[in-house]
């Protein structure tokens, strides 16, 4: 089964395709210039596999919570090409994507998410290994950082760069080890598709949605001239 799977949920723009044994990566530091270098990066991974877009299962796409324009521009991007292809999209969500990564990378079976998510809160999310899957604990939200509180049984591994943004999380109780530089990653994207598209549970592109957890992500202009704040 072959996946494309990206990434653009925060500063660092991620391109993966695999099939769950081999994967190609490409990971930049975009900032805003994701919206110029998504396609020539995905353009460039597909050639160097020797695949063009039919020839995938599905495409995914890290779904948020994250950037407002980035996860925007991952869905729209995930459901073009995937009208273009006729192929199917598996929205996945960012911190579930760091949960993946750090079970990869060292094992982690309980992970506690946190992204920066600016205006000083954060996104969370916790998750614990259940098999060959995850079993969310806390669905994603958005809180402020003192408001933060970690489900019990302790052991956490805590992931993602709200531990940089707000050093005082890294001080909380039930936390085993804090990796504060973790983004989301393509690959974990990927991998977490995979076993939704074998679970029929891949989505049609019309049907594909970013996750958002802030009931406002932006202010009108009267309300900004009012001084109004999200």
């Amino acid at each position: 089964m072959r996946i494309l799977a990206f990434d653009t949920s925060t500063a660092w723009m991620s391109v993966a395709i695999g099939d769950g044994t081999s994967w190609r990566v490409q990971a930049d530091e975009t900032g805003p210039a994701a919206s110029e270098t998504l396609l020539p990066a995905i353009d460039a991974l597909l050639r160097a596999a020797d695949l063009t877009l039919v020839q995938l299962d599905a495409i995914a796409f890290g779904a948020g919570p994250g950037a407002f324009t980035g996860v925007r521009l991952a869905c729209s991007v995930a459901q073009g090409l995937a009208f273009g292809a006729d192929v199917p999209v598996v929205a996945v969500p960012t911190l579930a994507a760091l949960a993946q990564a750090a079970w990869r990378e060292r094992g982690a079976q309980r992970v506690f998410a946190c992204l920066d998510a600016r205006m000083r809160e954060v996104y969370v999310a916790a998750y614990e290994r259940a098999g060959d899957g995850w079993c969310t604990v806390l669905e994603p939200a958005v809180v402020k950082p003192d408001a933060v509180v970690l489900p019990p049984g302790g052991a956490w591994d805590g992931e993602g760069d709200g531990f940089a943004a707000f050093p005082s999380l890294a001080a909380l109780s039930g936390l085993a080890q804090v990796n504060a530089g973790a983004v989301p990653d393509a690959r974990a994207v990927g991998e977490l598709a995979l076993t939704e598209v074998a679970a029929g549970r891949a989505l049609r592109a019309e049907d594909a949605r970013p996750l958002y957890v802030r009931h406002r992500v932006a202010l009108t202009t009267a309300e900004r001239e009012a001084g109004a704040s999200l």
